[in-house]
């Protein structure tokens, strides 16, 4: 694969990472991130109201409609890398990120996923989820690029390409908000190392909210519960319910009435990763 020197104005430092940016409505943040990333960039429309900017070197996909999350699938087919680094459009790779990540990766082939530091804001604040993934309790196993996780932030990995696809990327049904959690899950029953690796930084500027809280727990509390319904134990699950009509009985009626979706998709975790799972928890 030939690549110009220069994408977007940034000076490409790999030509193995494609970087994926699914957004909706956020073209001012695309300017201020689209720039810092220094590799060949794939945007993700998801049916946005207006067009998004158009950049040197982008490709952009515009969707007829709103896929969430699953928008970043439609991404990851079109690369012709083998590694697919993730990202929103309030965030971007800082320098060298993306050339360690590949070398990473060809050196630890069992690694599928490699999650990096998030630092937030223009203080570089480190985001308390990166701060519990390096103290992961499930330790580095021998010849693994860095501690082994089982969850991660989604505007922060790299993939191995064919892993992703072979396991369906992100589901659909679940469209945004924890999202993740079935990703690893499915990756990790397939055999693949998840790891994190703290030399590897992402940048994330968010502005102050201004979405629907409550829209957001209620999404959160149903895809949790579903997440379990597909993968985890009959005890899990009703545990995991339990403590979610206490917290948001929307959001658990919402996984409730697709109970005949999740049972018919379930698929039990390997016992290994079941275990590991309730290591964390």
């Amino acid at each position: 694969m030939t690549l110009t020197p220069e994408v977007h104005g940034a000076r490409l430092e790999t030509d193995r990472v494609t970087v994926v940016i699914a957004t909706r409505n956020r073209s001012d943040r695309l300017r201020e991130t689209v720039p810092h990333h220094r590799a060949l960039v794939i945007l993700v429309d998801n049916a946005s109201d207006e067009a998004p900017p158009t950049f040197d070197g982008v490709d952009v996909v515009r969707l007829p409609e709103n896929r969430g999350a699953a928008a970043r699938n439609v991404g990851v087919r079109k690369a012709l890398t083998p590694y697919v680094a993730l990202a929103d459009d309030d965030s971007y790779w800082e320098p060298g990120s993306l050339a360690r990540a590949a070398a990473l990766l060809d050196q630890h082939p069992a690694a599928a996923l490699l999650t990096a530091r998030v630092v937030v804001g223009a203080e570089g604040r480190e985001d308390p989820v990166s701060t519990a993934m390096a103290a992961s309790p499930l330790g580095t196993p021998p010849g693994a690029a860095g501690p082994s996780v089982l969850g991660f932030l989604a505007c922060a990995i790299v993939v191995r390409r064919d892993a992703f696809l072979a396991v369906g990327g992100f589901q659909p049904r679940l469209f945004v908000y924890g999202e993740e959690a079935l990703l690893a899950m499915d990756l990790a029953a397939s055999g693949h190392e998840l790891s994190y690796v703290e030399d590897l930084v992402v940048r994330h500027l968010p502005l102050p909210s201004g979405r629907d809280n409550e829209a957001r727990v209620r999404t959160e509390v149903r895809n949790r519960v579903l997440t379990a319904m597909l993968r985890r134990p009959p005890g899990v699950v009703a545990g995991l319910l339990a403590g979610a009509l206490r917290e948001n009985p929307r959001g658990a009626f919402d996984a409730l009435s697709q109970s005949a979706w999740a049972l018919r998709n379930r698929r039990p975790l390997p016992r290994q990763v079941e275990a590991d799972l309730r290591r964390l928890e």
